[in-house]
């Protein structure tokens, strides 16, 4: 496995821990991670602090040109909301762990030129399917659906 795919899985592992959402994020530019974060809505109460929101967040400002020469490694399809951040700041290239658990804005991000890789990562889907099945009221809250 790809080591920032590994980077990503183990913060997505950190959330799960904490008692959130399973979902993990790196931004990587000239080989080492500038930024990694998980989805810690949870934790810290928060509407927006998805995994990439995080990384983006713990990467802070940068030159524009780190971002436009940067990779985004996402363990799960990213939503409109980090598909948006990922298209506002110029990062061409997103690896994917799944898309199985979730359809992101894949085919916009596509749309606009971003190279979009998909791994469809055993232990990617594994962790978001056991976390559906187990908190459902929080995956639902996590991409905006109503609990049934």
């Amino acid at each position: 496995m790809d080591t920032f795919m590994r980077a990503a899985i183990d913060e997505a592992r950190k959330g799960l821990a904490e008692g959130g959402i399973p979902i993990g994020s790196v931004i990587v530019h000239d080989g080492r991670i500038i930024g990694r974060g998980h989805n810690r809505r949870v934790q810290q109460g928060s509407a927006i602090l998805h995994g990439e929101m995080d990384a983006f967040e713990n990467a802070g400002r940068q030159p524009a040109a780190v971002y436009r020469d940067s990779v985004i490694y996402t363990t799960l399809s990213p939503c409109a909301m980090c598909s948006g951040a990922i298209l506002l700041y110029g990062i061409p290239r997103i690896v994917i762990g799944e898309n199985r658990s979730f359809m992101g804005e894949e085919e916009l991000l596509k749309s606009r030129g971003v190279q979009v890789d998909v791994l469809q990562d055993a232990e990617c889907e594994a962790l978001m399917r056991e976390f559906i099945a187990q908190r459902p009221d929080l995956w639902n809250e996590d991409i905006g659906e109503e609990s049934a």
